[in-house]
């Protein structure tokens, strides 16, 4: 019994409080994200990346690096444990699993091409679109959360949603993409900078 209640003590004593926002609240974040998304040219930061899957006991972990450059240029570089990276340029995803190089053209599949540009925004954090997503806004401590459930039923069926995490400033420093399972990855940014010098160079594939 003691036991027992030293596991709930710990599990709803890490729980954050998710508190809907009001109207007002919501709107003031889509204005203050997209002000910082227009303003954004291009990205750098690290990530940690936590798949998490049901039938496994731990979270499976990998970190690296992310660039991103305006309008649509996207490098995942996985150095740990293993070095994998994709490209997503001109329609076209460059893989390149340890020296293994192949390619996917996205523009040859509508639904891909839809998909890469939902993370190419996810990035940003620029998804307020009621049309194509059912949207629900959190406050969680002192930063914001945002649900983005595809309307889409070509997306749903892979994707339930994009949970983004946004802080005081509008930048995202989170996302969460969670399959109808209830499996889910998530990205966690740190050390992000917004705007640095970005030469073409650095998405060479």
């Amino acid at each position: 019994m003691r036991n027992l209640v030293y596991f709930l003590l710990l599990v709803f004593g890490t729980l954050k409080a998710q508190t809907p926002m009001t109207a007002s609240q919501a709107n003031a974040l889509k204005d203050k994200v997209k002000s910082l998304a227009l303003a954004t040219n291009s990205i750098v930061s690290d990530f940690t990346q936590y798949k998490h899957m049901d039938f496994l006991s731990e979270d499976i972990v990998t970190k690296g690096n992310m660039a991103f450059k305006s309008p649509d240029l996207l490098k995942w570089a996985y150095l740990e444990p293993f070095q994998y990276q994709v490209i997503f340029k001109n329609e076209t995803l460059y893989i390149d699993d340890e020296g293994k190089k192949s390619d996917v053209d996205l523009g040859a599949n509508k639904m891909f091409k839809e998909l890469n540009t939902l993370i190419v925004r996810s990035v940003k954090g620029d998804m307020f679109d009621d049309t194509a997503f059912d949207i629900a806004y959190f406050t969680i401590d002192k930063s914001s959360e945002v649900h983005f459930a595809p309307k889409d039923t070509r997306f749903s069926k892979f994707i339930k949603n994009f949970q983004i995490t946004f802080n005081g400033e509008g930048d995202v420093v989170e996302v969460k993409m969670v399959e109808p399972s209830g499996d889910y990855t998530k990205i966690v940014f740190n050390n992000k900078v917004l705007n640095p010098p970005l030469d073409d160079e650095i998405f060479a594939h």
